[in-house]
């Protein structure tokens, strides 16, 4: 058995197909089959029932799946354990990022990262917290950033920022002549949020939870970007809340309809995760350096409330 047939294995598993699985490997398709009958044979089960189209996996081979992705993922950990002795910190680094982070913490820190670090090859996807962690675990990506706390156990998570709401209220909207929001001046039926599958709309219906015996799931209105929360709040269709670093690029003439809450702010946690295997350690840790020592300059709110990410908490 080696870790080449193992990976093999990973792929085809991946792919359901032979054939794109030798492309992404960068064999030949007969010599990846024969490889893995070659494993096959030895452990003298099958792994992969081929008379389904697509090609499925046998009830051992889906556990065989499992440790073959340990394994995996621990040889990679030799390679590390190299690269940290001699203090290189390079390759290719596989990033996900939610769609609420991704156009505002992105332009702040990616060139700065890259200038820094040129020797690291960074792969960025938007994805939701869902896609992520599902990426995570299988060895997809290698860290995402993300609104925490997410609970789980495979899952390490090191804290970057604290991101407080703000409120977006116009002109004829009944809470635009008051100073500071309390959170329980917010009515859930009256909030432009996003869609479902985004965090931070679970964050906000969280937040009204904590003031409201009852929350109306009958929502006014839904959009899949911040942007055009924004444009449809202008509409008169309603208020909305927005991450702070939102905030930063709102026109100067909308600037009058942000509204910040009373201390302590409600805030999303905000967090570079990644597996529990440690893998990539010190790529990791020259995001988090670079990513923090901007940030501090951006955001200066102390006194906060975390808000969970999670749906129905």
């Amino acid at each position: 058995m080696t870790i080449t047939q193992l990976y093999y294995v990973l792929a085809v598993a991946e792919h359901q197909n032979f054939t794109k699985a030798a492309e992404k490997c960068f064999v030949t398709q007969p010599t990846l089959s024969m490889q893995i009958q070659k494993l096959e044979d030895q452990l003298d089960v099958q792994i992969f029932d081929r008379s389904k189209k697509p090609i499925e996996l046998t009830e051992v081979g889906k556990k065989i799946v499992t440790q073959a992705r340990n394994i995996v993922n621990e040889s990679y950990r030799i390679q590390d354990i190299v690269d940290q002795q001699k203090g290189f910190i390079g390759g290719e680094f596989k990033l996900g990022i939610i769609p609420t982070i991704m156009p505002t913490l992105l332009p702040m820190f990616l060139k700065t990262f890259i200038k820094k670090h040129p020797k690291v090859k960074l792969k960025i996807e938007e994805l939701t917290t869902e896609e992520i962690m599902a990426r995570i675990k299988d060895g997809h990506l290698d860290a995402a950033i993300a609104a925490t706390p997410l609970e789980d156990d495979n899952i390490k998570e090191r804290v970057l920022y604290f991101e407080p709401f703000v409120s977006y209220i116009p002109k004829n909207h009944k809470l635009h002549g008051h100073g500071k929001i309390d959170a329980s001046d917010l009515e859930i039926d009256d909030i432009l949020l996003l869609e479902d599958g985004h965090c931070f709309r679970d964050g906000v219906i969280n937040l009204c939870k904590v003031f409201k015996n009852h929350v109306d799931d009958k929502f006014q209105l839904e959009s899949g970007s911040i942007e055009t929360l924004i444009k449809l709040s202008n509409e008169g269709l309603g208020m909305t809340l927005l991450p702070y670093l939102h905030t930063i690029d709102v026109r100067e003439k909308e600037k009058e309809n942000l509204h910040y809450f009373k201390e302590p702010s409600p805030a999303r946690e905000v967090s570079i995760i990644y597996h529990k295997s440690e893998l990539k350690m010190q790529i990791i840790e020259a995001l988090q350096d670079v990513i923090s020592g901007i940030i501090r300059g951006a955001i200066a709110f102390q006194d906060v409330k975390i808000i969970s990410p999670l749906p129905n908490k």
